[in-house]
């Protein structure tokens, strides 16, 4: 006679710890997170992993390397967390809110100037999410959890993420007014190179969307050179040349104007990026929906 393989029997309550650890890639990070100590969620995850009989951790030089094993749990994971937050919230008479940290990746320019007013909606609707931004333009990796949600211009191409396009952005080519006054206003592109330029130190998307225009630049055409972001739209605001940047950013800022609008510069795609597994997750869901819906918005 066939009978079923009785349940694993495990302490579910390590599983919060071992989300912690998941999550926030380390045990100091999980520590921090949960507010204990890093010797005790290493003895939680040891003993989970014996409950189980299944290793979901690598130790390494690097630190813990979540196996294939506890990616698959994962899911169910967070849905138990979730779960119990829902019981402590019902108990306490809150079981609309929703609370959690959710980390959010965004360029320097979208962290700095985008975010923050959006957030500020965000955190009024939803005071008991906390968001961590990580204010970087490198293709930060879902896979890691160095992020919960990515807003990137580039579409990932893992197939465990779940990618949403949600908007474009538009660039042009803008100077600050007295700039414009002491050099004059550019009439054509061919007029661009005469002027002073601001643009990347090692990134040739500006050279090549010049030559798509059949007009060759090298990288010494820049007057001013950087590859950070912010530093290049502060040049901008600082009449140092003519430089080239989001529509949405530009077009708000006083005493920027716009030159040459009959160029036809390719727009950006906005991704919004989410990790497959965690798409289940409550705080995450709900950041993830109002980005989708906001974001948009500011573009247009």
């Amino acid at each position: 006679m066939n009978t079923m393989p009785l349940p694993l029997r495990f302490d579910w309550t390590l599983m919060r710890s071992f989300l912690a650890v998941l999550e926030r890639g380390s045990l100091l990070g999980a520590a921090r997170h949960l507010g204990g100590s890093q010797p005790t969620l290493g003895r939680h995850v040891a003993e989970l992993e014996r409950q189980l009989g299944v290793a979901l951790f690598e130790r390494t030089g690097r630190g813990l390397v979540p196996t294939t094993v506890a990616w698959s749990i994962a899911d169910q994971a967070r849905a138990m967390a979730d779960s119990a937050e829902a019981i402590g919230r019902t108990l306490t008479g809150q079981s609309r809110q929703i609370a959690g940290v959710v980390r959010i990746t965004a360029s320097q320019i979208v962290a700095t100037h985008l975010l923050p007013a959006l957030l500020a909606t965000l955190r009024a609707a939803e005071p008991g999410i906390a968001i961590e931004i990580v204010s970087s333009n490198t293709i930060s990796n879902l896979l890691r959890r160095e992020a919960d949600i990515a807003i990137r211009m580039v579409k990932p191409e893992q197939k465990s993420l779940i990618a949403r396009r949600i908007g474009n952005v538009g660039i042009g080519v803008y100077a600050q007014q007295d700039y414009l006054r002491r050099r004059g206003i550019p009439r054509t592109a061919a007029d661009l190179p005469q002027h002073d330029l601001i643009g990347f130190d090692h990134d040739d998307v500006i050279i090549r969307s010049f030559r798509a225009l059949g007009l060759s630049i090298e990288r010494d055409a820049f007057g001013i050179r950087s590859d950070d972001h912010l530093v290049l739209w502060e040049s901008l605001r600082a009449g140092l040349g003519i430089g080239f940047c989001a529509t949405w950013l530009a077009d708000r800022e006083p005493g920027i104007r716009r030159i040459l609008p009959e160029l036809a510069i390719p727009s950006l795609p906005v991704w919004l990026t989410v990790h497959r597994e965690i798409r289940s997750s409550a705080r995450i869901r709900v950041v993830y929906d109002f980005l989708a819906k906001a974001i948009p918005v500011v573009l247009t």
